[in-house]
């Protein structure tokens, strides 16, 4: 299968301090792949230099079939795009201002948007469903409302690929599910490769096609959600109690935290 990231022998270090140590994986085309492990496994930092943010140390990146150092950023920004985890502080835009800065990489030297441009942008809003929102600012929306947002900038870059860290932290459950099921709907309906962080297991069983699990910097395993949540190889990575089992809505495992106090029992 064609993949859409390559990745090989990469280590990375902030000083002394090493966050990734010689990982090597593939990332499918088309498919929804999600990056889990505990904090400190080092999965923004991979994320980060995946996406070109962060430059290569160690090793190598390859972004359909091509080292991602061959890319000018200008190139890079067409065929992916990021979504951080939330906004900088006093962010200024409206939603539909946000939003047409993801046609930045494909204007020419002056900046000036065309009707094209108009046009993609209203419909990355309301693919999204944040149409409704255009005139108001950014600092005036939910955390949810933000994030499709964001995730509605990216799709106007029209992106092969697209990596979200931690897309639903601090999110509540309705709004996690609708940025999953939008996650879904892009590698659905639009042939995107979705590349993110979760620290939620549960979530990642139910929309990954395949994990990839990290501890302290290292691959742990990768493969599908059943062969990745495993009761074994949870304990070990997250070191604490938790059972594994069927989750009532089909051949998924669920993933169940078990508190200090029933281990008293």
């Amino acid at each position: 299968m064609k993949s859409a990231f390559a990745v090989e022998n990469l280590s990375h270090a902030f000083g002394t301090q090493s966050v990734l140590k010689n990982l090597s994986f593939s990332v499918p085309h088309g498919k929804v792949f999600i990056i889990i492990g505990p904090n400190g496994a080092g999965k923004t930092t991979l994320i980060k230099l995946m996406v070109g943010i962060l430059k290569i140390q160690t090793g190598q990146i390859e972004i359909l079939q091509a080292p991602i150092g061959n890319y000018s950023q200008k190139r890079l920004a067409k065929v992916s795009a990021y979504v951080p985890q939330g906004l900088p502080a006093g962010f200024p835009f409206t939603v539909a201002e946000t939003v047409l800065l993801g046609r930045a990489p494909h204007q020419k030297v002056l900046g000036l948007a065309s009707q094209n441009d108009l046009d993609i942008a209203q419909q990355a809003m309301n693919f999204t469903q944040v149409a409704h929102l255009g005139r108001r600012k950014l600092d005036q929306l939910s955390g949810g409302e933000q994030q499709r947002v964001l995730i509605a900038r990216a799709l106007c870059q029209q992106p092969q690929v697209i990596l979200l860290d931690e897309p639903t932290a601090s999110l509540d459950l309705s709004h996690q599910i609708r940025i999953m099921d939008l996650m879904e709907k892009l590698k659905a309906e639009k042939g995107v490769t979705v590349v993110m962080v979760s620290h939620d297991v549960n979530l990642a069983a139910m929309y990954g096609d395949q994990l990839l699990l990290l501890k302290a910097g290292e691959i742990v395993c990768m493969g599908s959600p059943h062969e990745v949540l495993n009761f074994k190889t949870l304990e070990e990575t997250y070191d604490c109690k938790l059972l594994v089992d069927k989750s009532p809505l089909g051949n998924l495992p669920r993933v169940t935290v078990v508190p200090g106090k029933f281990l008293k029992r």
